[in-house]
């Protein structure tokens, strides 16, 4: 059965959209967990536009499941993770003027400089995960530097508009699913997932986890945080 892990940068965003200090995104993360998240995931981005340390030091503290910091491969990223020590860290690309990330990270351009910070991170005790497009190449060189699990980016199959773009997306996901576990790493999936579209990944049991954040933030706005985290769990226990 595939697992969800709850990403709660959203409910930071809100916090900050008025510069005070709720809602709590701590807070929502014991709700997630009470309702049966199976982790938790922040990103903890450069400009601290969301969530910021010090959500991430108390997170550290009460997280029970286990705690996934999404990162960019930068200096001042991997002290904060090796300070920190979550249970897994994502390597993510990041940019300044996105409004959330876009894209997989290149690992084909940035090999060398990954490879030195998954051992690095491997090496404290903490698993590593690359998030990338549903490219072979790029899942080849994730086995390649020893990453222990890809989080294959999901978003050109969630935006997509039309019926033809869906399923060529979707195969390029189920391709990416079926190589990235015939090469013995763990594969998740994220970005873009909501209520409707994880419904397509029944059946695509190489998938062991589902990283959902913004779509369960919404809901909860209207139902609260436990029950939106209660339906999506449903939804993917099906899976």
């Amino acid at each position: 059965m595939a697992q969800l892990a709850v990403n709660v940068d959203h409910v930071a965003t809100l916090r900050q959209a008025r510069g005070v200090s709720y809602p709590e995104p701590v807070a929502a993360a014991i709700a997630a967990e009470t309702a049966g998240a199976d982790g938790i995931v922040v990103h903890l981005r450069g400009d601290r536009r969301h969530i910021n340390e010090r959500d991430v030091r108390l997170l550290r503290k009460i997280v029970q499941t286990k705690l996934i910091l999404e990162m960019a491969a930068t200096s001042e990223m991997i002290g904060i993770a090796l300070d920190i020590k979550p249970d897994c860290v994502t390597l993510v690309p990041e940019t300044k003027e996105e409004i959330s990330t876009e894209g997989g990270l290149d690992l084909i351009t940035h090999e060398n400089h990954i490879w030195e910070i998954v051992s690095t991170l491997k090496n404290a005790g903490i698993d590593v995960c690359i998030f990338i497009d549903p490219s072979l190449d790029q899942i080849k060189t994730a086995h390649k530097i020893d990453a222990d699990m890809i989080e294959i980016h999901t978003g050109a199959f969630c935006d997509a508009t039309t019926k033809a773009k869906k399923q060529k997306e979707f195969s390029r996901i189920i391709d990416a699913a079926k190589i990235g576990t015939k090469l013995n790493l763990e594969v998740n999936a994220g970005h873009g997932i909501c209520y409707h579209s994880v419904k397509a990944f029944k059946g695509l049991s190489e998938i062991k986890e589902f990283s959902i954040g913004h779509s369960i933030v919404a809901r909860s706005i209207l139902t609260g945080m436990e029950q939106a985290v209660r339906d999506m769990k449903q939804l993917v226990s099906v899976l």
